[in-house]
């Protein structure tokens, strides 16, 4: 087992909120380094540097293709306790026309091993295609696939959709039926859809700026914080879009949060500045 490098941030403490879990998009990126790791820090040991900054990482290569038991496993291994990730499903289940049939692909990819993260798994993220235009009765089908329960263990899905069709109530009515989320994507093209519809929100903050060493303003950074401690102690910001008005019942949430943008050189920065401001 690899030795973690510090022990991760603290979460917030507050008993009457979730988790905030705030981090980036994967580990292995060659700009980071010197910039966020250190010069002189091996490869092999940047995953347990990222998580002794951070408390939450998003792993994009389950998207492409499948991974190995033994991959989970060793990353579960370095990182420390109350450290999550979060996994994008296999596009093999998300880009398809007739989603009621990804059966299938979402079996295989539970099948490859993904329980060995263990108490590290958090939320699997199933991303669809921006010309991917919302069809009640297939979607409903859809999410019927999603296990919620693997060898007595409770599964999390939500779903990240980017198709103006789904800014409808009927939506926001399915993925509340099935306690699915739809990530907040923060982004210039894409849908922003902030109804609650579950015990945990998922935001996707895209908008950062590489010019700035925090990658957003302090004011941005201060709002974002804001929101997502409204989000834990059960409330909802009332500066973001809502499609339908009906509001959730107020309890407790987890809040995982993603800084990731294009350039992505500062998105780290602007993670660890965001864990210090919901402290």
């Amino acid at each position: 087992m690899s030795a973690v490098v510090a022990k991760a941030p603290s979460k917030t403490t507050k008993t009457d909120a979730g988790n905030i879990y705030i981090g980036i998009g994967g580990w292995t990126f060659e700009p980071w380094r010197g910039v966020f790791y250190p010069e002189k820090l091996t490869q092999s040991k940047e995953l347990a540097y990222a998580a002794s900054k951070l408390t939450s990482i998003e792993i994009n290569g389950t998207y492409y293709g499948s991974q190995k038991p033994e991959s989970f496993r060793k990353w579960a291994s370095e990182v420390p306790d109350g450290f999550i990730f979060s996994l994008k499903g296999p596009r093999f289940a998300t880009n398809r026309r007739v989603l009621a049939e990804a059966g299938d692909s979402v079996k295989r990819f539970y099948d490859s091993g993904v329980l060995e993260l263990g108490d590290r798994l958090g939320p699997v993220l199933w991303q669809f295609a921006p010309t991917k235009k919302f069809d009640g009765a297939d979607f409903g089908k859809f999410l019927e696939l999603l296990p919620r329960k693997l060898d007595g263990r409770a599964l999390r899905h939500v779903v990240e959709v980017r198709h103006d069709s789904f800014c409808v109530p009927e939506f926001v009515a399915l993925i509340r039926e099935f306690e699915t989320p739809v990530v907040f994507a923060e982004h210039g093209k894409y849908p922003a859809i902030a109804d609650v519809a579950s015990d945990f929100v998922y935001a996707r903050l895209q908008k950062g700026n590489d010019e700035l060493k925090t990658c957003y303003p302090p004011k941005q950074l201060d709002a974002w914080a804001k929101r997502f401690q409204d989000w834990a102690g059960g409330g909802e910001p009332d500066d973001l879009p809502r499609v339908d008005n009906t509001k959730p019942k107020k309890a407790p949430r987890d809040v995982f949060a993603y800084v990731i943008h294009e350039g992505k050189i500062r998105a780290p920065a602007g993670a660890m500045e965001l864990i210090e401001r919901v402290k």
